[in-house]
């Protein structure tokens, strides 16, 4: 039997990082994707991934241990069935550590191929939560649920994360609010960059978190503005008010370059794609590093001022499906 299993990126428009807040977020999904192959029966449980093989025979096999197949080792350990066999191919098309919901969507991929061998079905709330769950406590990953919901769902969308700005066990989380958005627009003007370095959105998001925790008003009140500047962008994007929807993304930029959340080599593309015919850029993901988006009528020439000043890769953003997974016949 061979199960395939995909999922998108995706890069945050406006409202990010409010999402481990209790905030909300419009996102848009990628073309781009994480990809697994399963394939069974097999004598023992190997993973390929980047043409690097690796076999789990005994349980210290399934600690983590920093690197690719980790996604693997922490999905088995949240299911507890140390017991199966198979073969795992994992690819993927959406740059690493970049902001865009790489590592989550490459971790959905595995978990809906293993679900589906195991024969259990969730809905869609419940497995992006499950996929929570196995980034906070199992791979130990701090950071909020846009990317989860996002490559489970696909698609853009506007969502509502009130109730979940404090962590619960899984059976007592609250279920975000979905609202897609792709049927009221096509193409949009956005163009995302690749500043080619990498980072762990854990590293960006824990001190800020621990300034939230604390109290720490500039935090707190920040957040709560980026919040009602995304409800404020939503009927922005709706309406097609691009310069609207511009003057509220920068001020989003504006508050997370002040809270020193956003990085250098960020801040440095971002000041130069708004130089050079950006209405607007901001962060696309959690900062520290990354990715940037762009609001921009002159997509053509500001990816080549961007790549002029190091951007690695260029994005257009597509909303796509989100997870799929599917047993292929031989």
């Amino acid at each position: 039997m061979r199960i395939e299993a995909s999922a998108p990126g995706r890069c945050g428009i406006i409202g990010n990082p409010t999402d481990g807040y209790g905030g909300c977020v419009v996102s848009c999904s990628l073309e781009e994707r994480a990809h697994v192959t399963l394939t069974t029966p097999t004598d023992e449980l190997s993973i390929t991934v980047a043409d690097e093989t690796t076999v789990l025979k005994e349980r210290r096999d399934y600690h983590l241990q920093e690197d690719y197949f980790d996604c693997v080792r922490a999905v088995l350990s949240f299911l507890r069935r140390f017991d199966l066999k198979f073969h795992m191919d994992v690819t993927t098309e959406i740059p690493l550590n970049a902001g865009l919901a790489g590592s989550t969507a490459v971790l959905v991929s595995v978990l809906a191929a293993i679900l589906k061998l195991l024969g259990r079905e969730h809905h869609r709330h419940y497995l992006a939560e499950m996929l929570r769950v196995i980034e906070l406590n199992y791979l130990k990953v701090q950071c909020g649920y846009q990317d989860q919901y996002m490559t489970v769902f696909g698609g853009i969308n506007y969502m509502d994360f009130r109730g979940k700005e404090l962590y619960r066990d899984l059976n007592d989380e609250l279920y975000a609010t979905i609202e897609p958005l792709g049927d009221c627009l096509d193409e949009l003007p956005l163009v995302v960059a690749h500043t080619g370095k990498q980072r762990e959105s854990g590293t960006v998001l824990k001190p800020i978190r621990d300034r939230w925790a604390d109290g720490d008003r500039e935090v707190v009140e920040g957040y709560r503005r980026i919040a009602r500047l995304c409800q404020r962008g939503k009927r922005a994007l709706l309406d097609r008010d691009w310069r609207s929807l511009a003057r509220l993304m920068n001020e989003n930029h504006r508050i997370q370059q002040r809270l020193g959340a956003s990085g250098r080599e960020n801040d440095r593309l971002i000041t130069v794609a708004r130089a050079n015919g950006a209405l607007a850029a901001k962060l696309a993901g959690a900062g520290g590093g990354g990715t940037i988006i762009a609001l921009t009528f002159e997509p053509d020439h500001v990816i080549e001022v961007l790549r002029a000043h190091g951007a690695t890769e260029i994005i257009h953003p597509v909303p796509s499906p989100g997870v799929t997974c599917n047993v292929v016949e031989e």
